[in-house]
């Protein structure tokens, strides 16, 4: 682990509307942070590609689901992802490949932070992308949930070489 860095590792997580997938990742791995003892080297925050809940806090069903495994998502309230981000960050997750190639095609020049699909750091992974549960029932999130918190496990792991 490098202790050389000064300022926390941020870490922005990125869905489309910052109610299900992104803030489900945040919570997860902000918990994760917290109990490896390094909340005070890595941040997480979460932003939705459209501005359309902000202000809001997670679905329903992403907060139930996270609930039931330990995390708790009801402090979280969705945003609108901004063109500063690209600078604050030092690392944006897309969840599905509709992200990314928004978020690439947003990056204004200058810009510091990585791009990297969410899943990309999970090799148990089988699949690329997180898929939206949020027009779906309590099966969708779970399914969600799992890919999530496994996909932060495997962040967890690679954000402890950066820090």
């Amino acid at each position: 682990m490098s202790s050389d860095r000064k300022s926390p590792y941020r870490v922005l997580m990125v869905c489309t509307g910052n109610i299900c997938r992104s803030p489900t990742a945040d919570g997860i791995l902000r918990k994760l942070v917290a109990d490896a003892g390094l909340g005070d080297r890595i941040e997480v925050d979460g932003a939705g590609m459209e501005g359309w809940h902000t202000g809001d806090g997670p679905s329903r069903l992403a907060v139930e689901e996270a609930a039931k495994h330990g995390y708790d998502l009801t402090p979280l309230r969705a945003r609108q992802i901004k063109s500063a981000d690209y600078q604050e960050f030092d690392l944006i997750l897309a969840m599905d490949d509709g992200h990314m190639a928004r978020l690439k095609s947003g990056y204004p020049d200058g810009a510091r932070a990585e791009l990297a699909m969410f899943l990309d750091a999970d090799r148990t992974a089988d699949r690329h992308d997180v898929p939206d549960p949020y027009y779906g029932g309590a099966d969708d999130y779970r399914y969600s949930f799992e890919l999530i918190e496994s996909g932060c496990k495997a962040w967890l792991d690679t954000l402890r070489e950066k820090v």
